[in-house]
């Protein structure tokens, strides 16, 4: 059922990763000028992958098991992204390039945040199957 919990935090974590990217800057460089997503490739089809799996998440809503797993794997995809960035921030070259860190950066945490709530109410629906069929 689509009206759930997890499908808000799903939709929600779908919005972060695939709107707001858009609209923040991830860092401004050594000229001053903010470098936005679509300046970086590889961060942008990982966020517009972030929201794609998200988004079909939502819909999975039959199959729990498999809904808990994309969650996860969107979890470490998410991970990746922020471990990139980080790598991208703290190299000697990277430095040079990347003088003044944007709120784009942050992110993969606020999608990490509701991919965990997500993941929590699917695990929690899980659970109340399983203790009503145990009644039967």
């Amino acid at each position: 059922m689509i009206q759930r919990i997890q499908s808000i935090y799903l939709f929600i974590a779908a919005l972060i990763s695939g709107v707001l990217i858009f609209f923040v800057s991830l860092w401004s460089n050594e000229a001053g000028e903010a470098v936005y997503v679509e300046d970086v490739i590889l961060a942008l089809a990982m966020f517009l992958g972030s929201a794609v799996l998200s988004l079909v998440t939502i819909f999975l809503f039959k199959n729990r098991k498999l809904q808990f797993v994309l969650g996860r794997v969107n979890i470490i995809l998410n991970f990746f992204l922020l471990g990139v960035f980080v790598y991208w921030t703290l190299t000697v070259p990277g430095e040079m390039q990347i003088s003044e860190k944007g709120i784009g950066m942050f992110i993969p945490v606020l999608s990490i945040v509701f991919l965990v709530l997500a993941n929590k109410a699917i695990k929690k629906d899980e659970d109340l199957v399983k203790s009503v069929d145990r009644f039967r």
